[in-house]
């Protein structure tokens, strides 16, 4: 079988690696990694949820779209587990990593809901301050968009790009036989989550349409007022259920956009066909990020941060790693 899937390949494409070739000169990075350190996380997530009696609306819409997303990309997964064309080899992996990506993303966005109710106060002088000090006025940033209507649609499209570039990339994955960057990519994503998570229990802020912008709101932009809105509501506890059909962002530093955008970016760079046209999504992204994300500066440049961390830890880890391999070799 595993013949005919690499005489498939070679037909179909000479360009094409052996798909059970390793992609890169690191180990092999099995899946089971990315399976236990989601199984922890949500054992954790779960225990900091029951400490802050927040539990998740059951059977609304939201819900069981999630459900049916899940049970799709699961199904797929098991039915294609022994792949006997190239087809269903690329359609397993991309099955595989697009539920592994979801899990974490969704076990994230919980997570930042008891975070948020384990915080006191909000840092937005302090951020606001910082912002001063680079010279970036949001104030003046939000008038542009609101002088140039058109702005408003581009850039609510190009801030919502932070789901599509997943489907792209593990598309791309699957597609390129890139089953252990894929895996790496997913275990990137993971800690860069759970970092910006820790930071934003220390750096709770309600944004700067919140703190800067005063009186009637002219334009909402997608993040909205949820911070102002919802955080003090999870700490008085008298918000109790996340409803999966309307999903939050709560966390305004660090900018989980900013560092989504640098992990895909730096993702999508081996893949020479994927690169430039990823870093332009990602690149307008950013430029979205601050009005349609309600983000000071400082925000995005915490998240820059976050993501240079995960990717060099990560990398750190794996070389290490296949340094043990060959000397146990």
């Amino acid at each position: 079988m595993t013949q005919k899937i690499v005489r498939d390949a070679v037909w179909l494409d000479h360009s094409l690696p052996n798909p059970f070739a390793r992609t890169s000169g690191g180990p092999r990075i099995p899946v089971s990694w990315v399976v236990t350190g989601l199984a922890v996380s949500c054992l954790i997530v779960g225990v900091m949820m029951r400490r802050a009696g927040i539990g998740i609306a059951l059977f609304n819409t939201g819900f069981v779209l999630s459900g049916i997303a899940l049970g799709t990309l699961g199904a797929l997964r098991y039915f294609s587990h022994r792949p006997a064309t190239l087809s269903q080899y690329r359609l397993r992996d991309f099955s595989e990593h697009m539920f592994l990506f979801v899990c974490t993303s969704l076990l994230g966005v919980f997570a930042t809901y008891p975070a948020a109710a384990a915080t006191t106060g909000f840092t937005d002088p302090a951020l606001a301050r910082i912002d001063h000090a680079l010279h970036f006025d949001w104030i003046a940033m939000y008038r542009i968009v609101l002088e140039y209507p058109w702005l408003r649609t581009v850039s609510s499209a190009a801030y919502s790009m932070i789901y599509a570039s997943p489907i792209i990339l593990m598309a791309a994955f699957a597609w390129t036989h890139r089953a252990d960057e894929a895996r790496e990519f997913l275990i990137t994503f993971w800690l860069g989550a759970m970092l910006t998570i820790l930071l934003f229990m220390r750096l709770p802020a309600e944004g700067p349409l919140a703190f800067l912008w005063h009186g009637p709101i002219p334009y909402m932009p997608t993040s909205a007022l949820y911070q102002e809105q919802m955080i003090p509501a999870l700490r008085d506890h008298s918000l109790r259920a996340i409803d999966m059909t309307a999903l939050r962002g709560l966390v305004c530093a660090p900018s989980f956009h900013t560092v989504s955008a640098v992990l895909y970016m730096n993702a999508a760079w081996p893949i020479a066909r994927l690169r430039w046209p990823m870093i332009a999504i990602n690149f307008a992204m950013l430029l979205a990020t601050p009005i349609e994300g309600t983000h000071y500066l400082v925000d995005m440049i915490v998240g820059l941060f976050v993501a240079v961390a995960a990717i060099a830890l990560v990398k750190s880890g794996l070389r290490l790693l296949h340094q043990y391999e060959a000397r146990t070799a």
